[in-house]
């Protein structure tokens, strides 16, 4: 198996370091991940700018960049998700795009900011299986890793990931092997703006800045990881359409088409 690794906490980053040496030991792995860390970016890709992609060495176990195939781009993560399926192994394409270890959770409407989930997304959307892997809280990220590999390869045996479709797995803060197979939750961003005056007498705001509230709801990754204490595994499509409005929509607006229906 050759698997494409990604993140969005920079190439030097403990989670990606740690899955990479644990899927390392019975697949193939090419990194490409970013020069910095792209957290919370989203599906963000960049259009108005060229793109720096660098060879490097001495981060995979040992081996040089030569032999692992470790790069970085000083892009989002969706961008190296792009250049390693289109340029760097354009002529021999990823099993398996891999992105995480992230360093916190992604449930919930996490998924919507996440950087390391729009790189799963990315790769889901051009036809490559995908699995997005994040700790919520703690350092543990060999144990995360090592029920990472486990949960790869079952999903490649089983050819659990149709296609335009990535995985989604959430690793609590003390890992037991448990699984749980989840819809996705409920997160409280809150609304708080924060204004202050830099010492230059400028005002400035801070977003973003409040603690997460999760809703415990039984079914949901946020109810397994952070209340049952499992690991969550939650299907996500790159297909956004709300299929259950389709027929009302159709009925409300099928009046205003020159054909007396909504269908093109």
């Amino acid at each position: 198996m050759h698997i494409l690794l990604t993140n969005d906490d920079g190439y030097a980053a403990a989670g990606l370091r740690a899955l990479a040496d644990a899927l390392s030991s019975f697949a193939r792995v090419t990194v490409v991940a970013p020069s910095v860390e792209q957290s919370a970016k989203s599906h963000a890709i960049t259009l108005n700018r060229p793109l720096r992609v660098h060879r490097i060495s001495g981060l995979a176990g040992g081996e040089d960049g030569e032999k692992s195939g470790w790069f970085h781009a000083d892009g989002t993560p969706s961008d190296c998700a792009y250049l390693g399926i289109n340029m760097i192994l354009r002529d021999a394409p990823p099993d398996l795009l891999c992105s995480g270890i992230n360093h916190g959770p992604n449930v919930g409407g996490d998924v919507l900011y996440s950087g390391t989930v729009a790189a799963a997304l990315e790769a889901a959307l051009m036809g490559v299986p995908a699995i997005a892997f994040s700790l919520a809280r703690g350092s543990g990220f060999q144990s995360a890793a090592q029920q990472a590999a486990r949960i790869v390869r079952r999903a490649a045996e089983a050819h659990a990931i149709p296609p335009g479709t990535a995985l989604n797995v959430n690793f609590p803060e003390r890992i037991d092997g448990s699984i749980a197979v989840t819809r996705l939750g409920r997160r409280s961003y809150g609304a708080e703006v924060i204004e202050r005056t830099d010492p230059r007498g400028k005002p400035y705001v801070w977003i973003g800045g409040a603690e997460a509230d999760y809703e415990l709801v039984p079914g949901t990754d946020c109810e397994a990881v952070f209340a049952a204490g499992k690991t969550s595994i939650t299907p996500l499509s790159v297909d956004c359409t709300q299929t259950d409005q389709l027929a009302l929509l159709q009925k409300i607006f099928s009046a205003d088409s020159p054909q007396g229906s909504s269908q093109p």
